[in-house]
């Protein structure tokens, strides 16, 4: 299983959360791709709502990105915002 949260902290004031859980709450959203299992918390799910998480590889970077349009400013890593 897969959580993606939005937790605070990080350069700008937000940073995304990509972890492996087995602790699962009634109320996590669940979206299944293929075999994995996504859980989502209320609060986050709000927040990443029409996020696209996509994995990326390049010369010089390898991970996943996060492209949300509610974020107003992000830092250089991508992994934060506000």
């Amino acid at each position: 299983n897969i959580r993606v949260a939005v937790m605070g902290g990080g350069c700008s004031g937000m940073s995304y959360s990509l972890t492996i859980d087995t602790d699962i709450d009634d109320d996590d959203m669940l979206i299944t791709l293929e075999q994995v299992k996504v859980y989502i918390d209320p609060h986050s799910a709000v927040i990443l709502d029409k996020t696209i998480i996509d994995y990326i590889k390049t010369l010089q970077n390898e991970g996943f990105v996060f492209n949300n349009s509610k974020a107003n400013t992000t830092c250089g890593c991508g992994m934060s915002f506000s």
